[in-house]
């Protein structure tokens, strides 16, 4: 089939999204009760905030907020990770950055599947921040090769989605009726699945090694284990998340409060207890419960470059080696204070930031400002001082792997972080994935030099044309 006539990545990426959310909202009620607490804090802060709207629409668009999501998957092996990465390569998401989350006690490393350029980011960002189980972390020999055996002998996509992969790669994409069938066929592999491989003796011993062992080993597939909505102010929503019957986690994770957001802070609600049934030795089944999922809400601000990523760990790392955020919420507003006044170190302006090169910004120019294009000479910091270029902060799309595994952590119980040795393996990894994972970092630094040379393009045929 001739490309052109295929439906575009970003059209099946967006179907697949709004599957996704149905899909668990029916699954997970609460998770519709938080789409609407978030829809209604998002009006409320773009209402009072005309600067945080202007920037919006400069960098982004408004409708995107309203629809924008991120999910999460564990997966067990490597053939599973490379299926998926073609799976995700239909809807233009791609594999961005390298997380070990075994130095914060969780036994995964992760990538993010993502659209990485400007105008498919504008059109739906959708996000999966996917882990693939470190079966090497299992210190239970026995148990270990037993998990193993189970991944090994799953199959998580039908013969029909594995078909229809092929197809969009053969032919450069898939037809209007052919995107219809892969969106369905793939959801199925995200769908929730109550009765689990293992009989309930092996579940126990796999939750004992770690419960998220035996979340990703009990079942017959990797369901979405929580779908996040983005909100402009995640402290109005962990405010009023009681008020609408969810009770969330005891700290948000990530950065503190303030005027300019940087990076990404996240919260939840705990995991729902869901009824699974397991087999004996006989085949029959016995009533069991089984918690995974969960409901998250996140709050992006500017991506940082790698000077103020640094700067940004550095004061994490310092605020936490003072005050070590508890699971139970005990030493909460200690925490939140520590950390605030370990930030006050991080410039809270915009400007401030983008001169000490700590973040990524997008230039455009002025409309109203092209007659100053006449003046020659200019290099960007003149044009932006005489008002003729505006900058405006790049949203991070990717996402934290001391605040994935504090959510991790809070959704999985108040004792699942154990002592696994940092073993951060990111060649390893992409073995498995088939392909090298992007630089976040790089991406970022691209769209700011193009979003720069556009402006000094555009100024130039303004001045040429005067």
């Amino acid at each position: 089939m001739p490309a052109n006539r295929c439906v575009s990545r970003d059209e099946i990426r967006a179907a697949f999204s709004a599957a996704m959310s149905a899909m668990y909202r029916a699954e997970v009620p609460a998770y519709g009760t938080l789409i609407s607490l978030v829809t209604k804090v998002n009006a409320e802060a773009l209402s009072r905030d005309q600067a945080l709207r202007a920037s919006l629409e400069a960098t982004e668009t408004i409708e995107r907020i309203s629809e924008e999501r991120h999910g999460a998957i564990r997966l067990g092996t490597a053939q599973e990770l490379a299926m998926m990465r073609r799976v995700f390569a239909v809807m233009g998401m791609l594999p961005v950055g390298y997380y070990d989350l075994s130095e914060a006690g969780v036994p995964v490393h992760s990538t993010a599947f993502r659209p990485i350029d400007e105008a498919a980011l504008k059109i739906n960002p959708f996000r999966v921040f996917t882990s693939l189980l470190r079966l090497d972390l299992i210190d239970d020999a026995e148990l270990r090769e037993e998990a193993r055996r189970i991944l090994a002998a799953r199959r998580i996509f039908s013969d029909a989605a594995v078909s229809l992969v092929e197809k969009a790669e053969r032919d450069g994409g898939l037809s209007r009726e052919d995107a219809g069938l892969f969106v369905s066929e793939v959801l199925d592999t995200f769908r929730w699945h109550d009765q689990a491989l293992v009989d309930r003796a092996l579940y126990e011993r796999l939750h004992a090694a770690h419960r998220l062992i035996a979340d990703v080993v009990s079942f017959r597939g990797p369901h979405i284990n929580h779908l996040t909505p983005r909100t402009l102010d995640i402290d109005a929503v962990q405010e009023r998340m009681p008020g609408e019957g969810i009770v969330p986690k005891a700290i948000v994770e990530g950065p503190p409060t303030r005027a300019c957001p940087v990076l990404l802070r996240q919260t939840s609600f705990k995991a729902i207890e869901e009824r699974v049934s397991f087999r004996d030795a006989a085949g029959d089944p016995q009533a069991g419960s089984h918690t995974a999922r969960f409901g998250e809400i996140e709050q992006r601000g500017i991506a940082l470059t790698p000077k103020g990523r640094a700067l940004y760990d550095r004061l994490l790392r310092q605020a936490r080696a003072t005050v070590r955020p508890a699971a139970d919420g005990s030493n909460a507003d200690a925490y939140r204070a520590t950390l605030a006044a370990s930030f006050e170190a991080f410039p809270d302006d915009w400007n401030e930031i983008r001169k000490a090169g700590l973040g990524y910004f997008l230039y455009t120019v002025e409309a109203s400002a092209f007659a100053a294009a006449k003046a020659t000479g200019m290099d960007m910091e003149d044009l932006i001082e005489a008002g003729v270029v505006r900058f405006d902060p790049i949203v991070y799309e990717d996402f934290l792997p001391v605040s994935a595994a504090g959510i991790f952590q809070s959704n999985l119980g108040d004792h699942a972080a154990q002592d696994f040795v940092a073993s951060p393996n990111q060649r390893l990894f992409e073995q498995a994935l088939g392909a090298p994972v992007a630089n976040e970092f790089q991406l970022y630094a691209d769209m700011e030099k193009a979003s720069a040379e556009r402006c000094l393009a555009a100024l130039r045929e303004g001045a040429a044309a005067a």
